[in-house]
């Protein structure tokens, strides 16, 4: 089963899902409508409402409240989403221009504020607590996770093991809470509850790990970037981590020279030291662990077409171009 596959298996679902999305984001603020519907409607692979309908089908749950709070995760990854680029000063997402070059840093910042207030608002709605509480915790550890990286750029001395706990926070912590929210509407047990907690925090940080690949050998057509934007604003990340701990000394300098002080003028040579480190091959064999992981985490659920859409998620998240 492919993406478009579980997105054809699910298809009345993801309408069910944009149709609150385009309701929950009417304001009588015009710039708050506008700002929003071009983030939300630009595109992207809205995995993580997929997570939150696949997961809950898992478990038999058929009410309305998942598109609700499919929305609702949307939403906080579009807040991120308009955060992140301001801070990166990054001017196009998906091969189109970001909402800051569009409408400025503060419009951006302020819609982002917007987006997270109505994603509460919608999860006090729906009236779950440990729902709330799920999701309260990660937009905390999320926020934690921005910092980091924060702290981390430019830092060539970073190890593994801290780049990975930045990615857990700012990236998979999402998709864990958009997996755990399905068992937990689909009274899972606590066991069943867990066991998709891991499933979404190993499918997220393989979905990472993916994107760090791509940003040294993806196709701008595919991916909507360029090649070599995380090294332009300094980010370490494992491609450069791995080359920058097994490569020679001029290898070694050369990397940690790009990661202090950024830029890509050397970058056709960092792309022949990742080479010749395997640095690439060994961020995708760390994916590829990661999705292993993740299925192994729900082994013990029930089997359904839905759980077998999860596993091909899992596949999914590490054989993509995008």
């Amino acid at each position: 089963m492919s993406i478009e596959s579980i997105k054809n298996f699910i298809a009345a679902d993801m309408l069910a899902v944009d149709r609150v999305i385009r309701s929950r984001l009417d304001s009588e603020v015009a710039l708050i409508r506008q700002v929003s519907e071009y983030i939300i409607g630009n595109g992207g692979k809205r995995l993580r409402p997929i997570l939150v309908i696949l997961s809950s089908g898992a478990f038999g749950f058929e009410g309305e409240a998942k598109y609700e709070l499919a929305a609702t995760i949307e939403f906080i990854h579009t807040a991120t989403l308009l955060h992140d680029d301001v801070v990166d000063t990054s001017e196009q997402r998906r091969g189109k221009a970001t909402a800051n070059a569009l409408f400025g840093n503060a419009a951006s910042v302020l819609v982002g504020d917007f987006l997270y207030s109505r994603a509460f608002q919608m999860m006090v709605n729906v009236g779950i607590m440990e729902v709330m509480r799920t999701v309260a915790d990660a937009t905390n550890i999320i926020a934690e996770g921005e910092v980091l990286q924060l702290l981390n750029c430019h830092n060539a001395d970073i190890d593994e093991e801290s780049y990975l706990q930045v990615i857990r926070y700012k990236t998979a912590k999402l998709f864990e809470a958009a997996s755990r929210i399905g068992a937990i509407l689909g009274n899972g047990g606590q066991d069943s509850v867990d066991a998709m907690s891991k499933y979404g925090m190993h499918l997220g940080t393989a979905f990472q790990l993916i994107d760090d690949i791509l940003d040294y050998s993806g196709d701008i057509n595919d991916t909507g970037k360029n090649l070599g934007d995380d090294l332009i604003e300094g980010k370490p990340t494992l491609p450069l981590i791995r080359a920058l701990e097994t490569g020679d000394p001029e290898q070694s300098r050369l990397i940690r020279n790009a990661i202090e002080n950024g830029g890509i003028e050397e970058f056709e040579k960092i792309l022949q030291a990742l080479e010749k480190t395997d640095a690439l091959e060994y961020a995708k064999m760390r994916a590829r662990s990661e999705a292993d992981l993740a299925c192994q985490a729900i082994s013990a659920i029930p089997h359904s077409k839905f759980k077998e859409s999860l596993i091909q998620l899992a596949d999914f998240a590490v054989t993509r171009n995008y």
